[in-house]
């Protein structure tokens, strides 16, 4: 379950799974060829209802990333027998950390472009962009894909409402890998936090920023860790 960025930008990396794994790639409403999303703006109340049909049909090891683990976790916590495994990269969930200054900093810089789209401020543009893996110097212009991304996410719902019940999750034993790319503070801060709640594996991958499923090794402990967990989420 990708999140701001289409599957074939966020999966970059992965292609090896398909060597021993059956994947299936959800598209979020508004990305081609899905539906625009509901009410015009990208939510991931919605993803969650979404997924909950996708999760009874497939039973699915589950890789998310970004704002797609919203939706995830969502649905996962109200059926947790629906999903086999949880592979969770770079959430925003900040609820875990309400008192941390840099998360505080992330929840506010995210909500600053999900708010205004391309009338922020171009310097909260810039880091916001370079956060999630689009690094733009002052001296440049927002590229095309850049101004469309951020089109994309005007409006969105904020990650600051999520709140996944996580111990349900834990206590149904799901297992559970959080991944990160060491490229911001805040970050690994919840994702040590999100591990901890779920009594998760965790894995750093440095080297691609937050598109973590590119960076060197992460495919190989992907797999490791799918096969580790496949026998026992094999059964119902």
């Amino acid at each position: 379950m990708h999140g701001g960025a289409g599957p074939k930008s966020t999966w970059s990396g992965l292609e090896s799974l398909t060597e021993h794994w059956t994947v299936l790639h959800v598209y979020r409403r508004g990305f081609d060829p899905s539906p625009p999303p509901l009410r015009g703006r990208q939510d991931f109340l919605v993803d969650a209802d979404d997924l909950t049909d996708v999760f009874r049909e497939y039973r699915p090891h589950v890789v998310a990333h970004s704002y797609g683990v919203l939706g995830t976790l969502l649905a996962a916590a109200d059926h947790p027998e629906t999903v086999r495994s949880l592979t969770l990269i770079e959430p925003p969930l900040y609820f875990l950390l309400p008192r941390d200054p840099e998360v505080a900093h992330l929840e506010q810089l995210g909500n600053t472009v999900l708010t205004d789209g391309l009338d922020a401020d171009p310097s909260a543009l810039r880091e916001f962009l370079t956060l999630a893996g689009s690094p733009i110097s002052d001296s440049d212009r927002l590229p095309e894909a850049a101004v469309t991304a951020i089109e994309r996410a005007h409006n969105s719902r904020l990650p600051g409402q999520a709140h996944p019940n996580l111990s349900v999750l834990r206590a149904a034993g799901i297992p559970a890998l959080v991944a990160s790319g060491r490229h911001t503070a805040g970050l690994e801060r919840i994702c040590d936090a999100l591990a901890e709640e779920l009594g998760a594996d965790r894995a750093v991958h440095p080297g691609a920023g937050h598109f973590v499923p590119a960076a060197p090794g992460f495919a190989d402990r992907l797999h490791t860790f799918l096969s580790s967990v496949s026998s026992h989420s094999d059964n119902p």
